[in-house]
């Protein structure tokens, strides 16, 4: 452009449409087990469905339950499926599903719970979907079918990232939303006894009985349970290690203590 040419005006930018009022952000189920799992328990959810050539026969019965319903499936390339699932990590098929809905904690109704969720998981701040995904995963494994997420700013939900790690598990474990998870807790302990996890304080989890039904609180990957959420818990437990590293991963600790108080709750009942 020469000295003193006047530069041309600048194409205002186009302003993005807006979404329709009432459209639901869908969800991208991937991988297998998680595309099973939600044609087996939800498949009125499922809006769309991707797979690759290589899981045309696996794909073939969910086309035909889509084909009932006119809703659209495609066999794509594998650049398109990671396209559409938005990782390559998608395992050759992803489905679009309407997510299932988190629902509100009820203290009072979930006093109700003891009889058949006597182990009851609650996640406050657990801000890695990775984690939520691999929590939820451990619980559908053990037949725990409810956990519990804050309000926590950092509270990771069920995301893309989530339902792929929970390899189907989020359509077998209800999520439910508590407010004010301190407040919550202190409601909910004439049915639970409350337990809170932290580094290094409280009793070995080896000492804890699983007599009575109990709610465990696992806190933030990194701060851990903030101070009103320890003053509700009843008492604190703690995994001893040889201390070579500091900790371990939160989805880790949720397995093992998941693992050990449905052990001792079996024992108790023989």
């Amino acid at each position: 452009m020469t000295r003193g040419a006047r530069r041309p005006p600048r194409r205002p930018k186009r302003a993005r449409p807006s979404r329709p009022q009432g459209q639901i952000d869908l969800v991208r189920v991937a991988g297998s087990a998680a595309v099973a799992a939600l044609f087996q328990r939800s498949p009125d959810r499922v809006e769309r469905l991707f797979f690759a050539a290589d899981r045309r026969n696996e794909a073939a019965a969910f086309c035909q339950r889509l084909s009932r319903l006119r809703k659209p499936y495609r066999q794509v390339d594998a650049d398109e499926l990671a396209r559409v699932a938005g990782t390559a990590m998608h395992g050759g098929i992803v489905a679009l599903a309407r997510p299932r809905p988190v629902l509100p904690f009820d203290p009072a109704a979930a006093a109700g719970w003891s009889t058949v969720a006597p182990l009851l998981m609650v996640l406050d701040g657990i801000s890695n979907p990775h984690n939520l995904g691999a929590i939820v995963r451990t619980a559908a494994f053990f037949g725990l079918d409810r956990l519990v997420i804050s309000d926590h700013p950092l509270q990771a939900g069920p995301s893309d990232a989530a339902h792929r790690v929970a390899e189907g598990g989020l359509e077998f474990v209800q999520l439910y939303r508590a407010s004010g998870l301190a407040t919550a807790l202190k409601r909910l302990k004439p049915a639970y006894r409350i337990v809170g996890t932290a580094l290094g304080r409280g009793r070995p989890l080896a000492s804890l009985h699983a007599d009575a039904p109990v709610a465990v609180v696992l806190g933030n990957e990194e701060a851990g349970l903030d101070n009103a959420v320890i003053a509700a818990c009843d008492e604190l437990v703690t995994l001893p290690g040889s201390g070579w590293v500091q900790s371990l991963n939160v989805s880790a600790t949720a397995a093992i203590l998941i693992h050990e108080l449905h052990a001792a709750r079996r024992c108790d009942r023989r």
